[in-house]
């Protein structure tokens, strides 16, 4: 239904485009249908006020994570509904982890949580998606 197009192709294509997760500073680290693990540092720009990191940080890689599990199907998605569950502080230098798990997928919707952690492996945030499935193929 991908006109071959492979999710690691998908995602490249989608990566090549998304300026501002190339600014985050994202890596890819694994990609697959439905899946997708990714990882970025943060720095001294993406803190507040209170020199945390600011939670639009989290809250854009877990959504970055989201856009690219959900299109790896070679259905092109965008989120309709989302939300962030923020647990712990995230400094500057931390090294962040976004994990998709998969949670329902139908015609037209599919259902996403991404587990955020840092470098010690501590859950930072917890963020739940939603998306639209178009009948759009990537190509």
């Amino acid at each position: 239904m991908n006109n071959g197009l492979n999710p690691e192709k998908i995602v490249s294509i989608m990566y090549d485009n998304d300026l501002f997760s190339k600014w985050l500073g994202i890596e890819i680290i694994h990609i697959s249908k439905g899946n997708c693990i990714l990882e970025m540092k943060v720095r001294k720009e993406m803190l507040n006020g209170f020199s945390i990191a600011h939670g639009g940080i989290t809250y854009s890689l877990g959504d970055s994570c989201l856009a690219f599990a959900a299109n790896s199907y070679g259905i092109q998605c965008v989120s309709i509904e989302t939300s962030i569950t923020h647990l712990k502080k995230v400094k500057e230098n931390d090294v962040l982890k976004a994990i998709s798990k998969e949670k329902r997928v139908e015609e037209t919707r599919a259902y996403y949580e991404i587990h955020i952690t840092n470098q010690l492996n501590e859950n930072v945030a917890n963020f739940k998606g939603t998306v639209h499935r178009t009948n759009k193929e990537w190509k």
